[in-house]
């Protein structure tokens, strides 16, 4: 089968707060109907009900309008790995192609990026043992001491690690401590997938130093405009469960890990914004480091004016030409 003949997938993906929702729905309304899209939620803190606000969850009307996949998918007591990211999908990439229409995956989570684009290594599965001596390694010594422990063992795979990343430093270790082999041996064994579709892969960048501290801005404005829409009592609710803790995956997401201490009593509620905004800035700062040093993906420049409202309307056309002239191939 020659290149061409393979099934077209479409990235779009950039930091948090660039405006890839916007840019997709934009891209959906001028493709519709020579070349109607569904959306692949690429997000790992959307997949979990109950979280709208604080992970900028598309509305009900647009979701109406463009219908979306991987969002709402996991109760915040759940898990969810890029392992099951990749199968399901996969499996919504074939429905969408069998009721003929393209899909086009939307996020910036990258781990579930490279997971599908360069497939997975077969990792052992998750011991709930390990992570609970963890768990309690890193609240007597702090997860920076834990990524210590992981660069002694590990330096390949604590270089791609921030050393306040609990759930990877986690994971490492674990694989480390059920195998005895580091992490990054066992993804050297990992099958890539990138044969098995074309690939149009967008990623929107600050294009200077102005549209860079334009997006800064733009997060710490979003973040304010979140707790005016509620975002606080959307975590008193999950906190009110009583099933929920701070280690669990979905209560390490940004903005509610920060809002979680206030309910627990252990930071006033000015300075968990204060420290939200930093935490993504910072998530920000890595998902770009992630972004330019990615080969092959084809750069969206926003300038200060874009940041966060997707792209101007020459941009919005260029894309929308390039991906019906791959789709036609």
């Amino acid at each position: 089968m020659s290149g061409t003949a393979l099934p077209l997938l479409v990235i779009l993906t950039g930091p948090t707060g660039s405006g890839k929702s916007d840019l997709a729905l934009q891209l959906a309304e001028r493709l519709e109907p020579t070349l109607p899209l569904e959306i692949i939620s690429v997000d790992s803190a959307q997949v979990y009900r109950g979280m709208d606000i604080g992970t900028a969850k598309p509305v009900l009307e647009r979701r109406a309008r463009v219908r979306h996949h991987l969002i709402d998918i996991r109760d915040p007591a759940d898990s969810y790995s890029a392992g099951e990211f990749v199968r399901d999908a996969r499996s919504a990439i074939t429905q969408i192609q069998a009721r003929g229409r393209q899909p086009l995956l939307v996020g910036g989570t990258m781990l579930y990026l490279r997971a599908l684009y360069q497939g997975l290594a077969a990792l052992p599965p998750a011991s709930a043992a390990i992570r609970r001596e963890l768990d309690a390694q890193a609240q007597r010594h702090g997860w920076p001491a834990l990524h210590d422990e992981l660069a002694r063992l590990d330096p390949a795979a604590a270089a791609r690690i921030a050393p306040a990343d609990a759930q990877r430093i986690q994971r490492a270790l674990e694989v480390h401590r059920l195998t005895g082999a580091p992490l990054s041996a066992w993804l050297h064994t990992t099958q890539g997938a990138r044969e098995q579709y074309r690939w149009l892969r967008y990623s929107l960048l600050p294009a200077d130093a102005a549209a860079r501290t334009a997006l800064r801005e733009r997060l710490a404005a979003r973040f304010a405009q979140m707790l005016e829409a509620g975002l606080f009592d959307e975590v008193r609710r999950l906190f009110a469960r009583g099933d929920l803790t701070a280690q669990h995956p979905s209560m390490r997401a940004v903005g509610y890990r920060q809002l979680w201490q206030v309910l627990a009593g252990g930071i006033r509620l000015d300075e968990a914004q204060r420290q939200a905004v930093i935490a993504s800035s910072q998530l920000a700062k890595r998902q770009l480091t992630w972004l330019r040093r990615e080969p092959g993906l084809i750069a969206v420049p926003l300038d200060a004016a874009s940041v966060g409202r997707g792209a101007g309307v020459g941009r919005v056309e260029a894309l929308t030409a390039d991906i019906l002239a791959a789709s036609r191939e």
